[in-house]
């Protein structure tokens, strides 16, 4: 019989996944067994929440391959699973936006006590909108899932809101996988905002290390080198059978101001 001090957790990871890789993955199952191995919280579901084509990353593939790639990737995961609300908006959404949305999704799905796939509550999510600045003790904890540059990120200027930066780490939550070079308690420690709430982070070391890079899988593939076992083999296949990624494609949005520099800064393409 489960403890009741046991609290469940829904792991959402926003990002562009250009492509998505085994590390992605390999996020999930790492920050699950550091959560769980605390005693205190059972890990119920993953999501992979793909960015929309609004973001204007250079290289940034279109987002129903991205989605569909990650839907491959995951097809094996019997609790990781691809949401696409966050790629079909029409402009970029602030990541805070986003794990409202899912809170929202997550509380609607417990009230139906059913864990089928959240985005047939989009109804529902509606209705919880209103609400979902509220965490509620009867729905599943939700918690950002990132690696440690994301986190480093909080303290580049105009790329992120302060107030959203409190309420993601503040109100729901981060599990922060490590990377080598990467020391994510020394941005705790420098970031008051982080330092104030950092008993809501948990810092999860990858002892087996793996530095596979979306960035360094774009590079081989552009230059025809062999991306095999840095993805999963549907992922491949997809990406030879669309030539996703190539010269012209890492060009995209080359001149393009990030999303969230235009709109905090009033910046526009050069």
């Amino acid at each position: 019989m489960e403890c009741q001090d046991v609290t469940k957790v829904t792991l959402l990871a926003c990002g562009s996944f250009n492509p998505i890789t085994n590390m992605h993955l390999r996020m999930f199952e790492l920050a699950r067994d550091h959560l769980e191995d605390t005693g205190r919280y059972r890990v119920v579901r993953g999501i992979i929440s793909p960015v929309g084509d609004g973001y204007k990353k250079k290289g940034l593939i279109e987002a129903c391959h991205r989605v569909e790639m990650s839907r491959l990737a995951a097809d094996n995961s019997d609790w990781i699973r691809v949401d696409s609300w966050e790629s079909l908006q029409p402009e970029w959404v602030e990541t805070a936006k986003v794990v409202r949305h899912h809170y929202g999704e997550v509380a609607a799905a417990e009230q139906n006590n059913d864990e089928v796939d959240t985005v047939k509550y989009a109804k529902k999510r509606r209705i919880e909108e209103n609400t979902s600045h509220r965490i509620r003790r009867d729905v599943p904890q939700l918690m950002l899932l990132c690696g440690a540059d994301v986190l480093e990120s909080f303290g580049i200027p105009n790329l992120w809101k302060q107030e959203d930066i409190a309420e993601i780490v503040g109100r729901y939550g981060v599990v922060c996988v490590t990377r080598s070079g990467n020391d994510p308690h020394k941005f705790i420690h420098q970031s008051e905002v982080l330092w104030k709430h950092r008993k809501n982070i948990h810092v999860v070391h990858e002892w087996v290390t793996n530095e596979i890079s979306a960035t360094h899988v774009r590079r081989a593939l552009r230059r025809g080198q062999s991306v095999r076992y840095l993805l999963p083999d549907a992922v491949v296949r997809y990406i030879r059978e669309h030539n996703l990624y190539n010269a012209e494609s890492e060009q995209k949005n080359a001149d393009v101001v990030l999303a969230p520099l235009q709109r905090y800064t009033g910046a526009s393409s050069s």
